[in-house]
């Protein structure tokens, strides 16, 4: 059967109309947007303070009242290990000694972590509109 028996050949190239052809919603595009900037958690620098997220007043809670886990996460890891082994690709200064040879950013962001010298908050978004700020060095390794 050719393409002319199934209405031919529709053609998408740089049309106007070219996303209402495809069923394109660019609502739908809007709210995966929405959903992906109420992250559960963040990485913070020591300096950076967040208070309002999405126009809604966020509050912290004391050190004293947290409820989360004191352990490091496997995606916080991952997410701190990134964000490190970036910053140190852009030549951040690297806050522990390194060995001969030693280059590969990830590695070294790994050796930082294990020696706790990352100084990065993990902040910790809970569903009341409160959150908790963990510093790397508080948080456990398992």
């Amino acid at each position: 059967m050719s393409d002319d028996e199934y209405g031919g050949k529709r053609n998408y190239d740089d049309d106007d109309d070219s996303n209402e052809e495809r069923g394109y919603d660019e609502e739908f595009d809007d709210e995966n947007d929405e959903e992906q900037d109420g992250e559960r958690a963040e990485i913070l620098d020591n300096d950076d303070d967040y208070n309002v997220i999405n126009q809604k007043e966020i509050k912290n809670i004391p050190v004293s009242e947290r409820i989360t886990t004191k352990y490091l996460t496997k995606y916080e890891k991952a997410r701190v290990l990134g964000a490190r082994a970036l910053q140190i690709s852009k030549n951040a200064p690297v806050m522990v000694n390194l060995d001969p040879g030693e280059w590969d950013p990830l590695k070294i962001a790994e050796k930082e972590l294990l020696a706790k010298k990352i100084p990065f908050i993990i902040r910790r978004y809970l569903p009341n509109n409160t959150y908790e700020d963990w510093k790397l060095d508080e948080l456990l390794l398992d």
